[in-house]
């Protein structure tokens, strides 16, 4: 999970400040002190850490929070408002998309850290909204480059423009034509990477800026090489002028100095983050969204969002209708598990979720998904609508057929009833689940 470690030791730091109950300066100095130290361990550039904890410590030394009744919550309160503001505010940055006319995006980045695959994921993510983009193969140089554009673009459903290995500058200039005539309002020029920066590269980037008017220059950098990636981002403002950052693999165990030093370091904001391997994986990067996350507070808007663009409505509203009623039977609990599966896997929906970094993971292996599918199909409709019929001689059936074992099966058994019971709680005393859900770690106040 993104961030887990920092998440860890934050959580750490607040923990010891709850059990002080008033805080006095000395307390806030060594909690900013152990926060510094978490952040350094992040990979957060030196300054960023410093001056991050400088304002923070300001603040929390202040009225609002020694004379408050919750102090530690204040605090907590306190460094949220900052890192927030630290990875550009409240809303996400957005890029300069023109109503009329094409919008020249140019993407640009060290070799390998998935330059290509994002232009498709960009193109796909304004396909979505009705725009009608263009790819444009500028790499040259890197076997198979071109190739690897045409298969992404495919399959995202986006035309790509390429002329060999023509002049990158001239390509784009072509292509700028091309789109003109067929109608193409976005125009995603796809650059040669290197395996680290050298002059050749700059120049090459400069002249495309010359040749065509590029309206954002998006630097795609690796999450997973925290302070190097912002690094690598200073080096190409320099040089060549970025008005943006996409952020990769923010869905693995990132330590994330990228996320919260880039802007602080170039003054230039994170547009979008990639949060897995799929083309539908790309999203608008929310500083907020973040933060809660790093806090282990989680991020409910998100998953909320996914779960809408996921969810078949219909079916979702019979499911409810149905377990409200108390039917909730095993092909309602197949059909959540295939949501989950949609949403990314369960280890990306606890991310999301408040306290969400304090559940192993293993624990809801997204691996065992397809087991459960098996088990499932190899029952008979009677026996997913009513699985108290289930006796051993049908255990030992549905597991000779699913390829599982028995154990396996009793297993999913206990779950569905586990679940059921919930159902039956809700449906008694809404007010009173939601009361004893608001006792569970990181879902206190969240109802």
């Amino acid at each position: 999970m993104a961030f887990e470690s920092l998440t860890e030791r934050l959580s750490g730091v607040f923990k010891k400040l709850r059990g002080k109950g008033k805080l006095g300066e000395a307390d806030i100095k060594a909690a900013m002190r152990e926060v510094r130290m978490a952040l350094l361990e992040a990979d957060v550039n030196y300054k960023v850490a410093k001056d991050f904890c400088n304002q923070v410590s300001e603040r929390a030394m202040g009225q609002e929070v020694m004379e408050s009744l919750t102090p530690a919550q204040q605090v907590v309160k306190i460094v949220n408002e900052e890192l927030t503001r630290l990875m550009g505010g409240e809303e996400p940055q957005q890029l300069h998309i023109k109503i009329k006319g094409q919008t020249v995006l140019m993407m640009c980045g060290l070799q390998g850290n998935g330059k290509t695959t994002h232009a498709a994921k960009l193109g796909k993510y304004y396909k979505k909204l009705g725009r009608r983009p263009l790819l444009v193969a500028c790499d040259i140089y890197r076997p198979a480059a071109i190739d690897q554009l045409r298969i992404v673009g495919e399959q995202a459903g986006v035309p790509v423009f390429e002329m060999g290995t023509e002049k990158p500058e001239q390509i784009a200039l072509k292509a700028m034509a091309y789109a003109r005539d067929h109608g193409n309002d976005i125009v995603i020029i796809d650059t040669a990477g290197r395996l680290q920066i050298d002059d050749a590269l700059m120049d090459e980037l400069v002249r495309i800026k010359q040749t065509v008017e590029v309206d954002d220059t998006l630097l795609v950098v690796d999450a997973m090489a925290g302070q190097e990636a912002v690094n690598v981002a200073k080096t190409f403002n320099e040089k060549v002028g970025i008005d943006g950052v996409i952020l990769t693999k923010t869905d693995g165990d990132t330590r994330g100095g990228a996320a919260l030093s880039v802007l602080a370091v170039t003054g230039k904001p994170i547009y979008f983050q990639g949060i897995g391997e799929k083309l539908d994986d790309l999203e608008p990067f929310y500083p907020a969204r973040m933060a809660g996350r790093i806090l282990g507070m989680g991020d409910v808007l998100s998953l909320i969002e996914k779960a809408q663009a996921t969810q078949d409505e219909k079916q979702a509203e019979e499911t409810a209708r149905r377990m409200m009623a108390n039917k909730f039977d095993l092909n309602d609990m197949l059909a959540q598990f295939q949501q989950i599966k949609k949403m990314g896997g369960a280890s990306a929906l606890l991310a999301m979720l408040p306290g969400g970094s304090k559940i192993d993971a293993d624990q809801l292996d997204d691996k065992a998904l397809p087991h459960i599918e098996a088990i499932i199909y190899s029952m008979t409709p009677e026996e997913r609508a009513k699985p108290s019929i289930i006796n051993p001689k049908r255990k030992r059936r549905i597991a000779a057929g699913s390829g599982r074992t028995v154990e396996e099966v009793n297993k999913l058994l206990r779950q569905y009833e586990m679940m059921q019971k919930m159902m039956k709680q809700v449906k008694r005393n809404p007010k009173g689940f939601m009361r004893r859900l608001g006792n569970i770690p990181g879902l206190r106040g969240m109802h």
